[in-house]
């Protein structure tokens, strides 16, 4: 697939995309200006211009401008943003490197020195141990989600975040933030590979048929919160739901009855997110509203039109600005959703 179309299926996926420098997996270079001392990122021209300076902080979801990117440059690499994009992903490495201290290895577990670490060499095997520790499938393992096999012999483990959490980037089990030696996590500040991109060292290939992310698996989120990858808490500031936003919502609700008014409950949740500017759980409450709508559609209470248009009106006052990314996952949610027909007893 050429690096123009890698562009543009991420970005269908709601995951905005930024160039790599040719043959590598680091961002374009900034220009001369943006790399002058002092520069400050929040005032830059370039970034306002559409240009590809600063990397992921320039990554978008607009065809036009991926267009103009990959169409000129047809070498560029692709990078995904993964705080935009709701991911995590668990960069798993298997460097030849020397074994670090025990308290290292899997940061705030203990190992005993009657434990014998002989053939533990790299990030799959700290990453085997951990989830054995947790009674649980190692991400490398994980046949549900997207993976990645690098051409250094590592693997990107994709997962859809959720419940509204910012995750924080880390790398192995250096000072501060870690979840496990040679484990790199991917989230909030940072950016991934994408699956196609071509570098020097060869092919970011996926590895079996799932192309999608999963949702991060709960006991992965507990050792992630862990390992210190949540900001501090703090309280966003409300701001009033757009009266379009709840019109909406009443628009669903005043349509064919009991359908009408469940539909218009997830709804509402959907439309709430507007008065919270991030940390709402927008993703996880858009997914939900359109499973539940595409149970209805597939029991025959509302048509597909009626229930995309509904969800899109809904997703776009909340959320202005973000039509790819909610397009998705109105997409992913319906198509789940017609998968179990919703009477209005409950599944079918």
């Amino acid at each position: 697939m050429a690096a123009e179309q890698t562009a543009r299926w991420c970005a269908g996926q709601g995951w905005p995309v930024h160039p790599l420098a040719p043959g590598l997996k680091t961002p374009v270079g900034n220009c001369e200006v943006c790399r002058s001392p002092g520069h400050h990122r929040g005032a830059c021209d370039c970034l306002r211009a559409g240009r590809w300076c600063h990397g992921f902080h320039a990554a978008t979801l607009d065809p036009a401008r991926i267009e103009q990117w990959w169409g000129a440059h047809p070498d560029l690499g692709i990078g995904v943003a993964c705080g935009p994009a709701d991911l995590v992903v668990i960069d798993i490495d298997a460097h030849e490197r020397p074994l670090p201290e025990r308290d290292r290895l899997l940061p705030g577990v203990g190992i005993s020195d009657e434990v014998d670490l002989t053939g533990l060499a790299n990030g799959f095997h700290t990453m085997g141990v951990l989830a054995a520790l947790r009674g649980a499938v190692s991400p490398a393992d994980d046949t549900s989600t997207l993976r990645v096999r690098t051409p250094s012999g590592g693997l990107h483990v994709w997962y859809r975040s959720h419940g509204g959490h910012r995750w924080q980037c880390s790398t192995g089990s250096g000072g501060g933030r870690a979840l496990a030696w040679q484990v790199d996590v991917r989230a909030h500040g940072g950016y991934i590979v994408a699956p196609g991109t071509v570098t020097r060292a060869g092919v970011y290939r996926p590895v079996g048929p799932v192309r999608e992310p999963a949702p991060l698996p709960a006991w992965l989120a507990r050792e992630l919160e862990r390992t210190g990858h949540l900001p501090a808490a703090r309280v966003p500031a409300p701001r009033p739901v757009p009266p379009r936003a709840r019109q909406a919502v009443i628009a669903a609700g005043g349509g064919r009855g009991a359908s009408g008014r469940l539909l218009a409950g997830v709804l509402a949740e959907v439309a709430a997110c507007a008065a919270v500017p991030e940390g709402a759980a927008f993703s996880e409450k858009l997914n939900r509203a359109a499973y539940t709508a595409g149970g209805l559609v597939a029991a025959g209470h509302v048509t597909e039109a009626e229930a995309t248009r509904t969800l899109q009106a809904a997703a776009e006052q909340a959320r202005p600005g973000q039509e790819s990314r909610c397009r998705a996952i109105i997409r992913g949610g319906l198509r789940a959703g017609s998968m179990r027909p919703l009477a209005l007893g409950g599944r079918t």
